[in-house]
């Protein structure tokens, strides 16, 4: 005997009265394990299931870095212009508008300086979901301006790379945002002042050719993907085929190219732990 009869066939429940379900409740990773969006946000935006670290912008790490979500941003109204009147599918204005009002940002880097472990800290954090957080004027200009303020502050500063690389709209404009950056990081390396470069999912292209690989310490978040070229494009360039995993980030790490990988909610206190050895500075609890 069935513990439930249906006593009507059919569906009875009216379409003003059905309910769907919020979007935004669960999360599914890469390796298919379901988590709740709440569990997720609490847990620094990574999978307590399988460690996946979600890809998170600008508001996140900000939230992650300075000490009550408290900071002062740089250069908030700066925005590309078009002097090559690059046009492909649209108009280059024209993708600027729609990647401003898909994201709510200005371009694809924000900064910002505030208390982190109670002393200052000037952090650049690229925001991939603006044109694939390319690198762009603006996104140079930015870092920039910010690595100036930390020099002329005598503050640490951190860049957060989340990049496809240099933006093609700008052309050649954009491949000169990686010497400005590296002339700044430069300036700051010979005052001492400290300089950690964190490389997410992904980083590749200009910003590894340039900022992300020149940090006093080079750090990366689990299962980044790192590189600056293609797999198709190293395997034809160098004629040897090379590991699945050669772009990740354990593997540049065995390797050599990074000094440590940290869990994402670890990342406040590592930062603040290599700030205080390096300035010969009272570790901070």
């Amino acid at each position: 005997m069935s513990w439930f009869k249906r006593k009507e066939k059919g569906i009875q429940t009216s379409t003003e009265e059905k309910k769907d379900t919020r979007k935004g409740l669960w999360y599914k990773s890469p390796t298919g394990k379901i988590v709740d969006a709440k569990e997720l946000e609490q847990n620094f935006y990574v999978s307590p299931e399988d460690g996946y670290h979600v890809r998170i912008g600008s508001k996140e790490y900000f939230e992650i870095l300075f000490d009550d979500n408290s900071f002062k941003e740089f250069d908030m109204k700066l925005e590309s212009k078009d002097p090559l009147k690059f046009e492909d599918t649209k108009k280059y204005p024209d993708r600027l508008k729609a990647a401003q009002e898909k994201t709510q940002l200005k371009d694809a880097v924000r900064t910002a300086v505030g208390k982190s472990k109670g002393k200052d800290l000037v952090v650049a954090c690229m925001d991939f979901t603006f044109i694939g957080g390319s690198m762009g004027s603006v996104v140079g200009e930015k870092i920039a301006r910010a690595g100036q303020y930390a020099l002329k502050k005598k503050i640490p500063f951190m860049i957060i790379s989340k990049s496809g690389g240099a933006r093609m709209m700008e052309a050649a404009l954009s491949l000169m945002q990686l010497a400005k950056t590296s002339v700044v990081l430069a300036q700051l390396a010979d005052a001492g002042i400290p300089y950690i470069s964190l490389c997410t999912d992904p980083t590749t292209g200009g910003t590894t050719a340039s900022f992300a690989m020149l940090g006093d310490i080079n750090i990366a978040e689990p299962g980044a993907l790192i590189g600056f070229a293609g797999p198709r494009v190293v395997r034809d360039t160098t004629g040897q085929d090379l590991p699945d995993d050669f772009q990740t980030s354990e593997f540049l790490l065995e390797h050599g190219f990074l000094d440590f990988i940290t869990h994402r909610r670890d990342l406040k206190n590592k930062v603040n732990l290599y700030i205080d050895l390096i300035t010969n500075q009272p570790l901070r609890a």
